[in-house]
């Protein structure tokens, strides 16, 4: 039963973070291709997307959490047992974490990026004023 709970928490996040990083696809390719402008942008977006990935998946998939069901933890305790509410509970928690891990991941990602932006648009405009 550990089993099929630990495939099921590892698909679930694969398919979280498949729909997340789906959903800032066009985003993040956008703003790179604006900040770096090179055939460069195009492997940061691959890296992101990966990232991306292993953050959710990593995030989704609590192994310290799900070690619960495996071994007691200590002697005289018991071992918990999957019932149908406990399946519901871990499910749960493996969409809320793994958003949540993806969340901070492109909160990070958009901090620097809008850094980068300021610099380069920065840099456009002094480029601007010299030309005058």
């Amino acid at each position: 039963m550990f089993f099929t709970l630990l495939l099921f928490t590892f698909l679930i996040s694969a398919a979280v973070s498949a729909g997340v990083v789906i959903l800032f696809n066009t985003s993040i390719a956008k703003i790179l291709q604006r900040i770096v402008k090179d055939d460069i942008s195009t492997a940061w977006h691959r890296y992101i997307t990966f990232a991306g990935f292993v953050v959710g998946i990593s995030g989704g998939v609590r192994i310290y959490a799900l070690e619960r069901y495996i071994s007691a933890p200590n002697k005289d305790a018991e071992m918990l047992q999957l019932t149908t509410e406990r399946w519901t509970l871990e499910i749960y928690r493996t969409v809320i974490e793994t958003l949540q891990s993806i969340a901070w991941m492109y909160l990070v990602v958009f901090v620097i990026a809008l850094v980068a932006f300021v610099i380069v648009k920065g840099f456009e405009l002094k480029h601007s004023a010299n030309k005058q």
